[in-house]
């Protein structure tokens, strides 16, 4: 490998190697595809040990950077957590593999007969922060959908990524796959995001993962196309006709089961009909739980602020607002959410038919708490990240969105009059 100084070496390298890889893995046999991530999932539990000593360099770098405690959270990989990762790249392994899958076909007056069916983007980039996790879930959908992948971890998980992308090669290895598939940029040197960013001719798809500050800057500065998610600005709305015992419990479960995931609720909706009853049990309950309420119109911790709505806390912090109904809610979800995630909580269907209809978020929930907002939980073992956008992919992308397609047309010596 070049001198790790020049990053443009580096990175061209690497883009090269990406691309010999992912011509290899356009037709590689999902059995094949299946053997590296059932061995890579083995080498990640063998390996447990190692890799929870490196993320503890993790979290001394983390702590000595003043991460906030949601940060740290995201950061820390226990052993728990990396039979997660284990469950997720064997559950990955198990779905069907959607290359060359027949999305649709027909016959022409002509005689030809017309396929269209799913191909590998090619090359993904994905520039993630914190948390190590996506090294594992991101290196395992690109693999499944055919495709090669950069990987550019966070500086705050460089250890920890490395110990577990060192398991992917070995899996890689095991099924006599390209080790250059699933590729880690071995450098914190930001310039190596500058670079790939401008890689047009190795990387077909960039994924940014992480806070607005990233996304945003990855949306601005990238030539290459951009899977966009800025923020989970996630809004939870209790209706008048809501179940009071599940409202509680969900919305309860939806801020504080963790809070620095994009999922959490960020704000807190209640119709005026029950402010007083419920709405205000249900600010009295996040409060016992330690979260601060920041209030308009209940009683919080403290009064909200008018930029405490539209706001990703990724903390043990909420905005709660009394809205006059349901159209209420839809207009200030309109005018401050990211797109990401809303939920409603309602035994009424016509109002949870109103809400469905009429915002047009990624994700739109009925009675479920925006922490199921994940590839995991929607049954595609894993997701990438949640897409905003509305071209290509959106919502959770799993090894489906990471494909494109083509056409196959076949004649019978069938000329064109």
């Amino acid at each position: 490998m070049k001198d790790i100084s020049d990053i443009p070496a580096l990175m061209g390298g690497m883009g090269k190697a990406a691309r010999v890889a992912a011509a290899k893995l356009a037709f590689a046999t999902a059995e094949r595809k299946h053997a590296a991530l059932i061995a890579a999932a083995d080498a990640v539990w063998a390996r447990r040990a190692e890799i929870v000593a490196a993320n503890a360099k993790d979290l001394d770098y983390g702590r000595d950077k003043g991460l906030s405690p949601a940060m740290m959270d995201r950061l820390m990989l226990d052993e728990d957590r990396i039979r997660g990762i284990v469950d997720g790249l064997r559950a990955v392994a198990e779905q069907r593999d959607p290359v060359g899958e027949v999305i649709a076909e027909w016959d022409r007056p002509t005689g030809l007969h017309i396929q269209r069916v799913r191909t590998p983007l090619g090359v993904v980039g994905v520039i993630y922060e914190s948390r190590p996790n996506v090294t594992a879930d991101a290196g395992a959908l690109c693999l499944k959908s055919g495709n090669a992948v950069i990987l550019r971890g966070g500086s705050e998980s460089f250890h920890s990524s490395r110990a577990i992308h060192d398991c992917l090669v070995e899996g890689l290895r095991a099924a006599a796959l390209p080790e250059t598939a699933i590729q880690l940029v071995p450098t914190r040197d930001r310039a190596a995001v500058a670079e790939m960013l401008r890689m047009v001719e190795h990387i077909d798809v960039i994924v940014p993962r992480g806070g607005k500050g990233l996304v945003g800057l990855v949306q601005k500065e990238a030539r290459v196309p951009v899977f966009a998610h800025l923020e989970g600005i996630c809004h939870i709305y209790v209706d008048k006709d809501a179940d009071p015992e599940k409202a509680r419990k969900v919305v309860l479960n939806a801020k504080t089961r963790r809070t620095g995931i994009c999922g959490s609720a960020e704000c807190l909706l209640v119709h005026k009909d029950i402010a007083a009853g419920l709405g205000q049990q249900i600010v009295d309950d996040l409060k016992a739980a330690g979260v601060e309420v920041r209030a308009e119109g209940l009683n919080g911790n403290k009064p909200a602020q008018a930029d405490d709505f539209g706001r990703e806390f990724l903390d043990m912090i909420i905005a709660a607002k009394v809205v006059e109904d349901i159209d209420g809610a839809i207009a200030h979800i309109r005018h401050y959410g990211s797109s990401h995630t809303e939920a409603i909580l309602t035994e009424n269907d016509a109002a949870a038919g109103r809400f469905f209809q009429r915002l047009d978020s990624a994700i739109l929930m009925r009675n479920a708490s925006t922490q199921f907002a994940d590839g995991g939980e929607f049954g595609m073992g894993a997701e990438i990240g949640i897409a905003t956008g509305k071209m290509h992919a959106r919502g959770p992308v799993g090894a489906e969105q990471l494909t494109s397609f083509k056409y196959l047309v076949t004649g019978d010596g069938t000329v064109r009059a």
